[in-house]
C-alpha cells in the first residue's frame, strides 16, 4: 500500500456498518468505502447542492418538503453533469485498489452511491432553510 492509500484510509476513518463473511462484495464496499467517504464529504455535498440550486435559479426555499425532496432526487438522478460532479467527489477518495474494485462493478456501485447520497441530502433537508441567504 502506498502513502496515498494509507493516508486516505486513515483520513476517512473506520468502516460504518457491519461487514461479515456473509456480506456481498457490494455490501462490504458500501460499508468499508462508500459510507465513510459520504460521511466525510457531507458538508461538501450540501454546499454543492445549494450551489446547484442557486446556479439553476430554482426557487427551492419556497417549495414544500415533498417538492424539495423531488428536486433533490431529480438533480442527482437526471442532471448528468451534477451527478458526475458528485461521483467525482466520492471516487477521488478511493485508493487504487478500491478504484480497481469500483471499475469491475461500477454500474451497481454507482446506483448505491447515488441512492445513499440522495438519502443523506434528504435527511438534512431542514438545514437548507438556514442557508437561505447564501
Amino acid at each position: 500500500m502506498n502513502a496515498r492509500d494509507t493516508f486516505l484510509k486513515e483520513f476517512r476513518g473506520q468502516t460504518i456498518g457491519s461487514v461479515t463473511t456473509q456480506s456481498t462484495t457490494e455490501e462490504s464496499f458500501q460499508n468499508e468505502v462508500l459510507r465513510p467517504i459520504l460521511k466525510l464529504q457531507n458538508d461538501l455535498f450540501a454546499a454543492s447542492f445549494l450551489n446547484y440550486v442557486n446556479k439553476n435559479k430554482i426557487d427551492f426555499y419556497s417549495y414544500t418538503l415533498d417538492k424539495k425532496v423531488s428536486v433533490m432526487e431529480n438533480a442527482i438522478q437526471k442532471d448528468i453533469k451534477f451527478r458526475n460532479s458528485l461521483k467525482g467527489m466520492i471516487i477521488g477518495l478511493f485508493t487504487a485498489d478500491e478504484y480497481a474494485a469500483y471499475v469491475q462493478n461500477s454500474s451497481n456501485i454507482n446506483k448505491r452511491m447515488m441512492s445513499m447520497l440522495v438519502e443523506r441530502l434528504k435527511s438534512h433537508v431542514s438545514l437548507y432553510e438556514i442557508n437561505k441567504s447564501n
